[in-house]
């Protein structure tokens, strides 16, 4: 219980960190009277490179911030609590692909926020548990479904606001799918089936030859004695 517990608010740090991060950024830039807007990425200008790396840390407004406050918290724990092996690796490529995608796909302006790193974490949760066919993992994949699966739509142009950077959800979208599959062979596995009952059949063969050869070599000892020469 207590290690379930410990593995529980270690995957819950980097989250926690991440979101008092975005916070004091935007409250900085709000109290400052800065703009960061340009921190963002802009599409197949070099002026817009540096957002390939920092756009998810900047926001338009705080209610653009609040929106993506409980779904990166909650997508990123999934990550590192179930995923804990491989998260660093996948939350690094998705942050720094969807921002690069968005550069190459996006319409020309500023795209900013954190709303790209979501797509990717809930498309990475969604088909990596479906594909690793484990029963905790596609319980996960289900979750994300029930509580982010009207996110599909926001990957549209036909479906989203003119102010709404769809291209960077789609972007996202599109890295945690290709994460999904990248790292099947990584990470949390299902169990072999039979796997501790054969390791049981193994630990009993074992320690049958153990007892053959004991007993050989007390009969060879026994009948040594019995015929000394």
């Amino acid at each position: 219980m207590k290690q379930d517990l410990r593995k529980i608010l270690l995957a819950m740090m980097l989250p926690l960190f991440l979101i008092f991060i975005l916070y004091i950024i935007k409250i900085l830039e709000v109290g400052m009277d800065w703009d960061f807007t340009r921190l963002g990425v802009y599409p197949m200008e070099q002026r817009g490179m540096f957002g390939i790396f920092a756009h998810p840390l900047i926001h338009s407004n705080f209610a653009h911030l609040f929106a993506n406050t409980l779904p990166l918290f909650f997508l990123t724990w999934c990550l590192f609590y179930f995923y804990r092996g491989i998260a660093p690796y996948i939350f690094f490529i998705i942050w720094i692909g969807c921002g690069a995608i968005t550069f190459i796909i996006g319409k020309p302006g500023w795209h900013i926020g954190a709303s790209g790193v979501i797509y990717g974490l809930a498309f990475f949760l969604f088909f990596s548990g479906l594909l690793r066919k484990y029963a905790p993992l596609i319980a996960i994949s289900l979750l994300v479904t029930f509580l982010y699966g009207g996110l599909v739509w926001q990957m549209f142009p036909y479906f989203t606001p003119a102010n709404t950077s769809w291209e960077g959800h789609l972007s996202g979208a599109i890295m945690g799918s290709l994460c999904a599959f990248a790292f099947i062979g990584y990470g949390p596995q299902k169990p072999e089936p039979f796997a501790e009952e054969e390791e049981e059949k193994s630990n009993t063969n074992e320690e049958e030859i153990i007892e053959q050869a004991v007993s050989e070599k007390e009969e060879l000892t026994h009948h040594a004695t019995d015929n000394p020469m």
